[in-house]
């Protein structure tokens, strides 16, 4: 079984049997989902909006809308440039 190692800055390299097991290269996004007391990595590929509709929130039965999640932070950001911020 694959062995890491976290820093005291809370980093860890990913062993190379798990990278080459989900084809993993340099510089590539994985995605840490966490389960109770286990986290799986999963290969982060195409955009986040690809992803839609597969993440919950906690105590809410609808699934997360990355499109209008994304438009939120868009707002958000807009008007912290406006303010000069």
């Amino acid at each position: 079984m694959p062995v890491s190692t976290l820093t005291s800055k809370g980093q860890m390299t990913i062993p190379k049997e798990v990278r080459n097991a989900l084809n993993l290269k340099p510089s590539e996004k994985v995605i840490i989902v966490v389960e109770g007391d286990h986290a799986i990595i999963k290969p982060l590929r195409g955009n986040i909006l690809d992803i839609g509709g597969s993440i919950r929130i906690p105590d809410k039965e609808k699934p997360v809308d990355f499109y209008k999640l994304r438009e939120e932070v868009k707002k958000r950001i807009a008007k912290k440039v406006a303010k000069g911020d």
